[in-house]
């Protein structure tokens, strides 16, 4: 190779083959691997390759948002750093769901809370999947509101959480029926 050439394209000569480099030594530098919270990355480039190759995973408890794995050459990376995540599981809500109904979300995710018909929501309805994987704010509760002239449903819904069988309670609202019956007839005759 002529002398104005080589001091244009720096060689390396591997094994008796010329190979060309892109980028010369002093001039590239990807040794500065982008680094992620939560996360950690491992250099998995080729020993032939003039291309610096960084693969990245999460800790647990946490996803990979972005490409896992990004390339540098010419000493320009192909992306920016993946972001681990922070997941948050689905809470518990007895009487309630969420407006988004899944087993996971990841951070900075938003929902909302919404109760079974008779509930209502104590606490705040509006709840972020926050970046240690809990809820903000506190996750809140659906409670019974009683409402007016509802008094039989009440009694009658306790009467469903107490009385094991189908039969139990038929027998049992037969016997109410009866007393409030009696009751009518003795407001009557008085």
């Amino acid at each position: 190779m002529p002398s104005k050439l080589q001091s244009a394209f720096p060689a390396l000569c591997l094994f008796g083959v010329l190979t060309l480099l892109l980028c010369p030594s002093g001039l590239c530098d990807c040794k500065m691997f982008p680094s992620v919270a939560h996360g950690f990355h491992k250099d998995v480039s080729s020993f032939f390759s003039f291309t610096t190759a960084v693969q990245y995973k999460c800790n647990e408890g946490y996803v990979l948002v972005g490409q896992s794995k990004i390339t540098c050459r010419n000493s320009r990376w192909s992306a920016s750093a993946p972001e681990c995540k922070a997941l948050c599981q689905k809470p518990e809500i007895k009487n309630g769901d969420l407006t988004v109904p899944k087993h996971q979300y990841v951070e900075p995710e938003n929902v909302t809370v919404r109760c079974d018909d008779g509930y209502d929501v104590v606490g705040s309805p509006n709840l972020t999947c926050s970046g240690n994987g809990m809820w903000l704010p506190a996750v809140p509760k659906c409670q019974w509101v009683e409402q007016m002239g509802c008094e039989q449903v009440l009694k009658g819904k306790k009467l469903l959480e107490c009385l094991p069988s189908p039969e139990d309670v038929k027998m049992a609202l037969e016997v109410y029926k009866l007393s409030v019956e009696i009751e009518r007839l003795d407001k009557s005759s008085a």
